[in-house]
């Protein structure tokens, strides 16, 4: 049992588990003046089967890459050497067809068609980048870094779907009111979460070099060259600590309580100084050994990133 949970990465698991119920707190707690209409149960179940889904996708990309594993991380290898991969492929599609079933409930629940679309996508994505995207330039990479992007915005669709009448407006009928919800920080956090993630991919394609050319991948690392890859990586690395800049100077030249703001605004401050190292970091070492400590500092800000919204909720408590 011990060998199946490594398999799934319990680790990602439990960041998209902290990202969904970060935001889903964010938004409680920054709109904790209106009654913003939250059913726990159903939202678990969203979480429960995007998880599933994760999980599944996580199988099926090892499932693919035992032989490129066999080079890359033999220490870390699981299926043939601990897990069948015949129980792999049936763990695969058992969690694949569960959380497909539970987005088919929420989308009748909720009548809107979103959580079925969504799980479907995400499922027949995850396979396709598995067997064949992986294997193309930059591709994969775009795709599996919008899948987490897509993270936020699920519980952002969640809420909306919550919130939204389908009934024309009647202003004696509490049922037909919509709650106007502000999304825009979900939004930006699923950018970054994109870019970010999207970066990490092809850092970690240039790792996976030697394993990757027994089954015939063409990543981008090997197409250009580790030097241009590292290169091009460097503006994406640098959206952060700007966007961080035009958000403080706007702040700034309009509002007032300079300290408290700073509080509120402290991860993404800490997020954009690692990013700021990362780019010196990759412009004086440019080697493989590099790879590692890039890909560790990346993750960092991503958890940051994930544990931001726990911040900014507790400062925007009622």
């Amino acid at each position: 049992m011990i060998h199946f949970i490594k398999l799934v990465r319990p680790i990602n698991l439990l960041i998209i588990f902290l990202t969904m119920y970060g935001t889903r707190y964010y938004i409680l707690q920054f709109h904790s003046h209106s009654k913003v209409d939250d059913n726990p149960f159903h939202f678990a179940l969203l979480v429960i089967s995007t998880l599933f889904i994760a999980a599944a996708g996580n199988i099926i990309n090892d499932y693919f890459d035992v032989k490129a594993d066999r080079i890359n991380k033999p220490e870390k290898l699981i299926l043939t050497k601990h897990v069948k991969r015949r129980y792999a492929i049936i763990s695969h599609w058992s969690l694949n067809l569960a959380a497909f079933a539970i987005g088919c409930y929420l989308s009748y629940v909720y009548k809107e068609l979103s959580f079925a679309f969504v799980h479907l996508m995400s499922i027949n994505i995850l396979w396709f980048y598995s067997m064949v995207l992986k294997r193309k330039p930059l591709i994969g990479n775009i795709l599996i870094a919008l899948l987490t992007g897509m993270i936020p915005i699920l519980v952002a669709i969640y809420f909306r779907a919550g919130n939204y009448s389908i009934e024309k407006y009647n202003t004696f009928d509490p049922t037909t009111w919509v709650i106007q919800i502000d999304y825009s920080f979900v939004y930006m956090l699923a950018f970054f979460a994109f870019i970010q993630n999207l970066i990490r991919e092809v850092i970690k394609d240039a790792q996976d070099i030697p394993g990757d050319q027994l089954i015939y991948v063409k990543s981008l690392p090997m197409m250009i060259g580790l030097k241009a890859t590292l290169w091009l990586a460097l503006p994406f690395l640098l959206i952060l600590p700007v966007m961080y800049c035009y958000v403080f100077l706007e702040y700034f030249m309009n509002n007032t309580g300079f300290t408290a703001y700073l509080a509120i605004s402290l991860p993404f401050l800490i997020a954009s100084l690692i990013n700021l190292v990362l780019i010196g970091y990759i412009i004086v070492k440019q080697q493989h050994a590099s790879l590692k400590f890039i890909d560790r500092m990346i993750k960092i800000t991503m958890l940051i990133g994930v544990l931001s919204t726990f911040h900014l909720g507790y400062f925007f408590r009622a």
